[in-house]
Order: structure tokens, then C-alpha cells, then sequence
């Protein structure tokens, strides 16, 4: 079985910065542009998560439209389900980040329990592989709810949040590149973090410009991030092909 996971290069967290900001314009599309609501569009996009997922565990190798197809999903209903927990049950950004990193932890510790392994560089077992996407939900449901609280709670708004993500980031790749640290460990806190930074990036590019935005919209934005997201894909999916070939 090949390694169902792509290089964690630039190329893959310019494509996540992509994915979970059109994730965060998709979002709002669905559910407030067209009024579905967060508990329906939520809903439904849970169960399109569920059927590409399947299709993904079922895969023998890493299909770079698949892989990225699930990734743009988790963060669509990603953005979706934060809203739903912190707006629509009301309990606020404070207390959904509370609860959605108390459940990543547990999902990154049963995944170790049973898997001996969180590796996100290498996985070939389906329960491995079902964990890592389980925790992928999670987190970029959490990261939703990060930004948004670091936006709106903070004063900093969009461009200052971004701002201020961005400079974690810097540090994390800086930490990566100099330091012993754990990669899994830094590969976690990274992935969690380009969640709210697409996030606020998000609301950036979509809000008006009383709101602190560029006032772009959710239509126009999603659909410039949905091009981004597909020429990359395109070059991946062209040099993961010169790897298979090489392999064999």
C-alpha cells in the first residue's frame, strides 16, 4: 500500500490556507448567503464528509483530488458546526474552543492508544488513517472557533488577528526548521493555527467594509480560492504522478 498522505512541503499548507479559507466563505455561503442555516448546512455537509471519506479509506493510494475534496469538506462543515455550537446553542468562542480541544486531545490520545502512532507522514492502516481525518474535522472545527474569537473578543479584528496568526506561524516553521520539538507535536499546533488564520482571512476578504473587510463577498471569494485550490492541486496530482512512476 502506498502512503496515502502527501509531503508536508509549502505547497501542501499553501493549498490548507487555501482549503479552510474557502471552507470559511463556502461556509457562510451555504448557511447565511443562502439562508440553510448552521444546524441543516452542518448536516449536510457531514454527510458528504461521511461518503468522501469512505471513498477515501477505501482508496489504495493518495488521489490528490480526493485527499483535497475531504480537506475542503472538513473545513466547510468545519466552519459550519462552530457556528452552530458557539451562535446557535450560544455557548460562545471561549467555551467551543474549550470543548473542541478537549476532544482533538482525546482523539489524538486513543489514536496513540490504539495505533502506537500519530504520524502524519505515513499511515497505511484504515483505523490509523479513520483517526487522522477524525482528528482533521476536529481541529479545523476548533481553529473556526479560534478565529473567530480572536477577531471579534480581542479588538484586533480580521487584518490584526491575521496578523498576529500569521506571526505564530512564522515562529512554528521557525521552530520546525531549528529545533528538536516534536514534528507531530508542531505539525498539530500548525494545522490547528491555519484554521483561524484562513478563517479571519475569510472574513477579511468577505465582510464589508464597515465590518473591518474588503467586502469581495462569499460568491466571488470562494470562487477565486476554489481556482487557487485546483491549479495546485493540479501540480501535485502532476508530481505525485512522476513519484508513482519513479516507484515503480
Amino acid at each position: 500500500m502506498y502512503n496515502k498522505l502527501p509531503a508536508l512541503g509549502i505547497r501542501f499548507w499553501i493549498m490548507k490556507i487555501a482549503a479552510t479559507t474557502l471552507g470559511e466563505s463556502a461556509g457562510d455561503l451555504f448557511s447565511m448567503t443562502f439562508k440553510i442555516g448552521y444546524a441543516i448546512t452542518s448536516l449536510i455537509l457531514l454527510l458528504c464528509f461521511c461518503s468522501f471519506l469512505y471513498i477515501q479509506l477505501k482508496s489504495p493510494n493518495y488521489k490528490v483530488f480526493l485527499y483535497w475534496t475531504v480537506i475542503l469538506l472538513t473545513s466547510t462543515a468545519g466552519t459550519t458546526m462552530s457556528d452552530f455550537i458557539d451562535r446557535t446553542l450560544q455557548l460562545g468562542y471561549a467555551v467551543g474552543s474549550i470543548l473542541l480541544l478537549f476532544l482533538l486531545f482525546s482523539i489524538l490520545f486513543i489514536w496513540w492508544i490504539n495505533e502506537k502512532s500519530i504520524s502524519v507522514t505515513y499511515i497505511n492502516s484504515p483505523t490509523g488513517e479513520f483517526y487522522y481525518w477524525l482528528a482533521i474535522l476536529v481541529s479545523n472545527t476548533l481553529g473556526t472557533a479560534l478565529g473567530d474569537y480572536i477577531s471579534e473578543s480581542s479588538g484586533l479584528g480580521f487584518g490584526g488577528s491575521m496578523m498576529i496568526i500569521g506571526l505564530l506561524l512564522t515562529l512554528l516553521w521557525g521552530l520546525n526548521s531549528w529545533t528538536s520539538l516534536s514534528k507531530v507535536f508542531l505539525f498539530w499546533f500548525a494545522f490547528i493555527l491555519t484554521r483561524p488564520f484562513g478563517a479571519t482571512l475569510g472574513d477579511f476578504l468577505t465582510k464589508s467594509s464597515e465590518q473591518g473587510g474588503l467586502n469581495f463577498g462569499t460568491i466571488v471569494t470562494s470562487s477565486i480560492l476554489l481556482v487557487i485550490l485546483i491549479v495546485f492541486a493540479v501540480f501535485e496530482r502532476y508530481d505525485s504522478n512522476k513519484v508513482v512512476m519513479s516507484i515503480e
